[in-house]
């Protein structure tokens, strides 16, 4: 019969190959840290380049977006790459962002349209994600904050775009592509150093 010695030992055991493996993985994920770098600089410089616009066509908006989509889904392939788990979901996710992607630069006149149609819903609804996120994360993310801030501006503006006409939509969707790249790019920045920092703290 097992004592319970022995029953506490395979315990222990048991916990700490399990503690072993969590920071194996979370040292494997820290490897890969220079990718959000680079993915924030990319996004950075890709709204530098969005926000030049003065004046926006349907067409310019919808291929603005297809872009958006398609360079969010390689970097949900990246992650699911490194992910230790839920691989499958990240790399669903990639595929829906780069298969919208591919239909906004094939249709982005409609692709504008369907979006203009629901873009103060969409922006209140990203804003309370934000805010949901915000204080989901209030424990561990110093900066929750911010999305606090983000999320509550976008609920106002969401409001606001709900009663302008087509024309000052497109220029609004276009100025909003730009923020969201700048502060996707901001986020992954302080991502990749965050995560440097802990792998950092494993390997000590």
């Amino acid at each position: 019969m097992e004592s319970p010695m022995d029953a506490r030992g395979m315990g222990a055991d048991s916990a700490n190959a399990q503690t072993m493996q969590n920071r194996q993985a979370v040292a494997e994920i820290a490897r890969f840290w220079w990718l959000w770098l680079a993915f924030g600089i990319l996004w950075i410089l890709a709204s530098v380049v969005v926000l030049q616009f003065h004046t926006a066509s349907l067409t310019i908006v919808g291929v603005v977006i297809g872009i958006v989509f398609i360079l969010a889904g390689i970097q949900e392939f990246f992650t699911a790459y490194v992910s230790a788990g839920w691989k499958w979901l990240w790399a669903a996710i990639g595929v829906l962002f780069v298969l919208a992607g591919l239909y906004s630069l094939f249709n982005p006149v409609g692709t504008f349209l369907a979006l203009a149609d629901t873009l103060g819903f969409l922006f209140v609804l990203v804003g309370v994600f934000w805010m949901v996120e915000a204080f989901a994360t209030l424990a561990v993310n110093p900066l929750w904050w911010l999305g606090l801030i983000a999320g509550m501006m976008m609920v106002v503006l969401g409001f606001w775009a709900s009663g302008q006409f087509l024309a000052t939509r497109a220029y609004t969707l276009l100025v909003f592509a730009g923020i969201w790249m700048l502060l996707h790019g901001i986020t992954d920045i302080i991502k990749a150093f965050q995560i440097r920092k802990v792998g950092a703290m494993v390997a000590s």
